[in-house]
């Protein structure tokens, strides 16, 4: 990128912007960003491809779309606004999309955030200048900017996977992917309608699709042990109520290992008898949510034959659900440990597979093999199909940042330095790249936590950060390479210590080829994490290099 000013054929060359600190996405991190580097009296651009606020609840408008954690943890803490904590109340106990986007509008609204962000603006590219010490910054219109810190907010599931089948282009039919669904309503009245993906977004569309469909073919190739949520509606007094302890509720999400406030049996489940093993986990499974696992027995993710006892309950819940013993048994896994697979919640997920109107594929035994004109072949039929849902999830962590076509010192690619899997230090920055800050990156807790819990820590680290620069008049801040090989190794350890690389998932990169199979997301916990980050502020930003000049 040149230094050469924008022109614009009708008025001239134009000056090119310049700010204290650009963010790209205007989701819960970048919102929240924004807000906290103004409160510091910096100038900030954020950058949003979207029409509007939102990020992932901008985008993911797929009928059924809804959080998995509970509506009154999924919010902004009074960090940001105590005010804003007391106004908002949630419908139901799992917010659907629509309601998620009208909460981030409405905190958009109360902080007049909207005039800070540039909507319908893709970043092309950003270069560091070693001698300006600034960020370069395209975007896909042609507009170049300058700025002394990268942020990037770009969430970790935006980049939508859509798998290489042959003969999609000479479908006749419309087709759709869940993460970057039509605004406007899609009617499937009447249709022949084909899920492609059964994971968590799979999970959520089929019921409602089933309701529509003159006849809906779900084409799994992994069955997921998915929990039942129970959602159900929030009454005033309930909410008054957790209003009311909001302060002793957030100081418990935060040092929590995910974001959530509920603890683990302090024992294993092989520690107690078969009856009450079977207690427990029915009462946790009539509740509903995540709860179902996190609050029961503590050794399900470090014991091979506890988890095969938790594995081996949900399975036996699908065979009391779903009436067909064949279908039943296709839907109950049995090739990965649970929790190596993202557990998705499921609100009448399997009930679907009931109704004469939907029928399951198992795409394993006989996989697809083309896209017709008039619908799909696997390896034994072919299915007549009007409509085609691509289910099949996102290039997750590494693929949003990889879209920005970063470049750091000496013109390193991102991309390049990351080959062989993320390099970072604490998941917030990485070295050769000066001034730029990754919020819930790769290497941080991110996926595995309550989302806007692990945001606000991170932008708020952040934010500390940039404070503590400017009162020490520092002007560059960049990860020791040290540092990063030892939170690379330190990130390994762990992630080995688990059963996670036993497992084709997202979480290791699986789901697209070509990509290194490591575990993505840190798995030490966000309490455990946030002291480690404090820690590194306390012993004066250990691990980094900072300058004055």
């Amino acid at each position: 990128m040149s230094d050469a000013q924008q022109t614009n054929p009708e008025i001239g060359p134009l000056p090119m912007a310049e700010f204290d600190a650009v963010v790209v996405g205007a989701g819960f991190a970048g919102m929240y960003m924004l807000h906290c580097l103004r409160q510091l009296g910096l100038s900030v651009r954020v950058y949003e491809a979207g029409e509007d606020v939102g990020g992932t609840w901008y985008w993911n408008r797929y009928p059924g779309a809804r959080c998995d954690s509970e509506s009154i943890y999924y919010m902004f803490s009074d960090h940001l606004s105590a005010e804003i904590l007391q106004e908002w109340s949630w419908s139901e106990r799992f917010a659907a999309q629509p309601e998620i986007l009208r909460y981030l509008q409405f905190v958009a609204d109360k902080l007049d955030l909207r005039r800070d962000i540039q909507f319908q603006t893709r970043i092309s590219a950003a270069a560091y200048d070693e001698s300006s010490n600034r960020w370069e910054i395209s975007t896909a219109d042609g507009e170049n900017i300058r700025a002394t810190f990268l942020i990037c907010a770009v969430g970790c599931l935006s980049v939508t996977n859509l798998p290489v089948i042959a003969g999609l282009e000479s479908f006749e039919g419309a087709w759709y992917h869940t993460g970057n669904w039509p605004h406007e309503a899609v009617d499937f009245t009447g249709q022949r309608v084909a899920v492609i993906g059964t994971g968590a977004t799979g999970v959520q569309i089929v019921p409602e699709i089933a309701q529509q469909a003159a006849h809906l073919y779900v084409f799994q190739r992994t069955a997921n042990y998915d929990i039942p949520g129970r959602n159900r509606p929030l009454d005033q007094q309930y909410s008054q109520t957790v209003k009311a302890a909001y302060q002793q509720i957030w100081q418990k999400l935060r040092v929590s290992a995910g974001g959530f406030p509920h603890e683990a049996m302090q024992h294993s489940a092989l520690s107690v008898t078969p009856e009450e093993r079977q207690r427990v986990y029915a009462d946790a499974w009539a509740a509903g949510g995540f709860q179902f696992f996190m609050s029961t027995f503590n050794d399900y993710s470090t014991n091979q034959e506890a988890n095969e006892i938790l594995a081996e309950f949900i399975r036996s819940e699908i065979r009391k659900t779903v009436h067909n013993p064949a279908v039943a048994e296709l839907l109950a896994p049995k090739d990965h440990p649970f929790g190596t697979k993202r557990p998705p919640l499921e609100h009448g997920y399997y009930a679907s597979f009931n109704r004469d109107n939907v029928t399951l594929i198992d795409a394993r035994s006989t996989p697809i093999e083309a896209i017709t004109p008039t619908g799909i072949r696997t390896s034994d039929a072919e299915y007549t199909i009007d409509r085609i849902i691509f289910a099949t999830g996102f290039d997750a962590m590494t693929g949003p940042l990889f879209k920005l076509n970063i470049t750091g010192r000496s013109g390193l690619a991102l991309n390049e330095k990351w080959q062989d899997g993320p390099q970072t230090y604490l998941g917030i920055a990485t070295s050769g790249f000066p001034n730029m800050f990754i919020i819930t990156g790769p290497q941080s807790p991110s996926v595995f936590t309550n989302m806007p819990v692990a945001i606000e820590q991170h932008v708020e680290w952040i934010r500390d950060c940039i404070q503590y620069m400017r009162a020490h008049a520092l002007h560059s801040i960049e990860a020791q390479r040290e540092a990063e090989d030892g939170w690379v190794a330190h990130a390994t350890e762990l992630a080995e210590q688990s059963m996670l690389l036993t497992t084709a998932s997202w979480w290791v990169g699986a789901n697209i080829p070509g990509k290194p199979r490591v575990v993505y997301p840190y798995v030490g916990g966000l309490g455990s994490y946030r002291e480690k980050c404090a820690a590194v502020v306390t012993q004066g930003y250990t691990g980094f290099i900072l300058s004055s000049s």
